[in-house]
């Protein structure tokens, strides 16, 4: 016979006290009202917070309000408008590039060239004048430079590259000085030099602790590469000038190399392309016959419709990602950190795009902020207005070369020159999408600092220029 258990039954006492306890009845001996509350908001004050902000958000929206209808409207339509302009063209090379940078390039060869142990002075001029070749904006310069910085490039050249790629393009300064003057011009292209080198020193300096983190670490990774270096140049190169032609500018005028090349820049991207498919081929493996089906949708449509060559630019694109995305050698990887890459950005560009949208607009229309308090608080040369233009041009959104226009038209509404400078040396560089990514890239801490030190120096710079012209 199995032994039977007898189980103790809890006391009609016991029970009571803990029954008690629990509904908080009178003479229970549970926390108390106050005590409980206040155990209660310290372990979900967040997420209380966040329900009730959502709730009030929804509950006292003026739906009714043309100002916020129109602010809305504005919203998706400069997000939509950079879904079109920038995500296919900009963003998935930048992405396809970075994703390369975290296969291909050793952590070692980042850390010899751009890390804490290189050669400063080869390291800051590598950064600073990387703007322009690339001639990106501040969204497409994030996949490169969270590709450089996770692969071990020192903080220091790795802000003073995120700083430089945006702000130093060489037809954005020839364009400030046709249109807004060559003061402003050579002002433009003197401080955003100067910018990227004293903005990466200062943050090397600030986080000088990361520096000597990374200078350890770079003892432990060599440089050698699995394949000679300039057959990994080329492989760059290639995917380099994929990214610079299919997004060359529209010029002013009809003649000349500039317009030569804007017309012709399809054309140069399917030459690089090819060069890029010979490359994988020969150089990295691919099967032939893979890459040739995987090509031939994108050259049936080129001729098919060449009118429309941003389909060929998909297909292949397309094609490319179908032939390594379930690879498991290094083309594999290479498809793993550029999907990485573009789940860890693209959400929260989209996210500051459609905030941007709707405080400031599109250029050209408003949001909910109005355009006039805008022209009215960067009148003159005062400290107010240098500060405003640099704080407000940090959050906006320029698209490359449109903030060219956007200035003109401010300059004309009464816009100081000062102000204008201002705007033009921490507006290209950073936005509000360029922000949420850069945080999620090197923290809240170095973000904020990186943020201050742009708008502080473009505040100064301003009103030192403003003072002379």
């Amino acid at each position: 016979m199995q032994p039977t258990t007898v189980r103790s039954q809890p006391s009609v006492e016991a029970t009571s006290e803990v029954s008690e306890a629990a509904v908080g009845l009178p003479g229970s001996r549970g926390p108390g009202l106050l005590r409980g509350w206040r155990e209660f908001a310290g372990r979900e004050w967040k997420p209380a917070t966040a329900l009730l902000s959502v709730f009030a958000l929804f509950y006292f929206f003026p739906a009714a309000s043309t100002r916020v209808n129109e602010a809305v409207s504005e919203s998706l339509a400069l997000t939509r408008w950079y879904a079109r302009e920038h995500v296919l063209l900009c963003l998935v090379p930048a992405f396809f590039i970075a994703g390369a940078i975290a296969a291909f390039v050793s952590q070692g060869a980042v850390m010899k060239y751009l890390g804490s142990t290189a050669h400063q002075v080869l390291a800051y001029t590598v950064a600073s004048v990387s703007g322009t070749i690339l001639a990106v904006c501040s969204c497409t310069v994030l996949p490169l430079f969270a590709g450089i910085y996770k692969r071990g490039a020192g903080l220091g050249p790795a802000t003073a590259f995120l700083y430089s790629g945006p702000a130093i393009n060489a037809l954005a300064i020839i364009l400030t000085a046709r249109v807004l003057g060559l003061e402003l011009g050579v002002a433009r292209a003197v401080g955003a030099v100067t910018f990227s080198v004293v903005i990466g020193l200062l943050m090397a300096f600030i986080f000088r602790n990361e520096s000597v983190e990374k200078a350890r670490a770079a003892m432990v990774y060599p440089a050698e590469e699995s394949r000679p270096l300039w057959k990994t140049g080329v492989y760059f190169a290639a995917m380099l000038a994929i990214l610079i032609f299919v997004n060359w500018g529209a010029p002013q005028g009809d003649s000349g190399l500039w317009s030569t090349i804007y017309h012709a820049r399809w054309l140069i991207t399917a030459v690089f392309g090819l060069l890029l498919a010979v490359v994988l081929v020969v150089w990295f493996g691919l099967p032939v016959r893979q890459t040739a089906l995987a090509a031939a949708p994108a050259v049936v449509l080129g001729f098919a419709f060449p009118g429309l060559p941003l389909l060929a630019f998909v297909a292949a694109v397309a094609g490319l990602t179908v032939i390594i995305g379930t690879r498991r050698d290094e083309m594999g990887a290479w498809f793993d950190a550029t999907w990485d890459f573009a789940k860890q950005i693209l959400p929260l560009l989209l996210i500051g795009v459609l905030v941007a949208g709707f405080l400031l607009g599109r250029p050209g229309h408003e949001g909910l902020i109005p355009s006039s308090w805008v022209s009215a608080a960067v009148g003159g040369n005062s400290l107010r207005s240098n500060l405003f233009a640099s704080v407000a041009g940090a959050f906006m959104y320029f698209a490359t070369l449109t903030e060219v226009p956007i200035l003109q038209g401010l300059l004309g509404n009464g816009m100081g020159k000062g102000p204008a400078l201002a705007l033009l040396l921490a507006g290209p560089a950073l936005s509000l999408p360029n922000m949420l990514v850069i945080r999620s890239v090197i923290g809240t801490r170095k973000t904020v600092v990186y943020v201050s030190l742009v708008t502080v120096m473009a505040t100064i710079s301003g009103l030192a220029f403003g003072v002379f012209f």
